[in-house]
């Protein structure tokens, strides 16, 4: 039949008890598959991970600076990956580093939401934060 009709026959569902086939163009039906495909990836929301360096040394016009470069990026509708790094002596003085992220979290104006908590790292402390989804 198929083959009267110019087309193919697609095996759909080999398992079923029969098995199901059906009699169409293979290559419309994977053109359409691809179309499909390529319509909902275009829908989909992409968020990265933009990430912000400071240690604990760093100025407060130079924290100023990366806080609004932060709120560029979560305004933009990404997260932020914010990094203290540390150096020799300063690994010791985990506390100090921080107060001086939780500051620098503060100085952000936008209410954010800890996508993760203050983790350790071997250079240092990070914390990724999101914009509240309520504002």
């Amino acid at each position: 039949m198929a083959k009267e009709e110019g087309l193919d026959l697609i095996e759909i569902a080999p398992n079923a008890k029969p098995p199901v086939c059906r009699i169409m163009d293979y290559g419309k039906f994977q053109y359409q598959k691809s179309r499909k495909e390529k319509i909902q990836k275009s829908k989909q929301k992409k968020t990265e991970i933009k990430g912000v360096r400071i240690s604990p040394r760093i100025g407060q016009h130079d924290l100023n600076f990366k806080a609004k470069q932060a709120e560029k990026f979560l305004n933009q509708g990404h997260k932020v990956k914010i990094e203290m790094i540390l150096k020799g002596r300063e690994k010791g003085l985990l506390d100090i580093a921080r107060e001086k992220l939780n500051k620098f979290i503060e100085i952000i104006d936008l209410e954010t939401v800890f996508e993760q908590e203050i983790k350790r790292q071997p250079r240092g402390l990070f914390v990724i934060i999101t914009k509240d989804k309520k504002q």
